[in-house]
């Protein structure tokens, strides 16, 4: 369930990301919505994965880098069974609500986006963003390599050893060992939704905190 900071925003926007209806979902959740893997290879590009509380916001952010092809809502860090959004959402699980980010690393590399992950949360918050509190809001990266695992522990370090933040970086980095997508109504919900109660409170001014703090990385920005 979302924690509003301020309750006023449920009274004044219809509906808050606690009572989001369920209905109408397309797709059962633990099931792909990407294109197969020899497709992705076809076109040169790659996954990774990352978990910075509430998906919405996350995939929203991604959405505006550039080499980034696509993103997907889901979860990660639970098995498929558990993977159903009543069943994360109540903190039953361990599952975190994860991006999977498809990107062209001809455009933008693993460790940029791994700056954006940083750069657009607070990773010093345990199973906290915002107003969003629970183990399914904890900040995780997800890593498919040795490589992708020594980008986030450098990054992680260069935080911690420069002061960014007056707290250690709590960010879990943990081996990927699977996504489920979310249910379809969770795709591209802030660019569906521009209008619902926790969209306008809390994804988009964090959507655009990001863009004035990282303007190179935008899509359609000279660079």
């Amino acid at each position: 369930m979302r924690f509003f900071l301020f309750f006023a925003w449920t009274l004044v926007f219809t509906g808050c990301r606690a009572n989001t209806p369920t209905a109408s979902v397309a797709q059962d959740p633990g099931t792909s919505l990407t294109p197969q893997p020899s497709a992705v290879e076809q076109v040169g590009l790659k996954k990774a994965y990352f978990a910075s509380g509430c998906f919405w916001c996350v995939e929203a952010i991604y959405e505006s880098v550039i080499g980034v092809r696509e993103v997907f809502s889901g979860y990660a860090g639970g098995s498929k069974e558990d993977a159903s959004y009543d069943k994360v959402s109540a903190g039953v699980t361990d599952h975190a609500e994860t991006v999977m980010v498809e990107y062209d690393p001809n455009i933008v590399s693993y460790a940029q986006l791994v700056d954006v992950f940083f750069d657009s949360h607070d990773p010093t918050t345990a199973d906290q963003q915002g107003p969003d509190r629970g183990r399914q809001y904890r900040s995780a990266i997800f890593y498919t390599s040795e490589a992708e695992k020594q980008i986030a522990m450098a990054a992680i370090d260069k935080i911690n050893q420069t002061k960014v933040y007056a707290d250690p970086v709590v960010t879990e980095v943990s081996p990927f060992q699977g996504f489920y997508a979310a249910e379809e109504y969770h795709q591209d919900f802030e660019r569906r939704n521009p209008n619902q109660g926790y969209v306008r409170a809390v994804s988009i001014p964090r959507l655009k905190k990001f863009q004035k703090k990282r303007p190179e990385l935008l899509k359609g920005n000279k660079h």
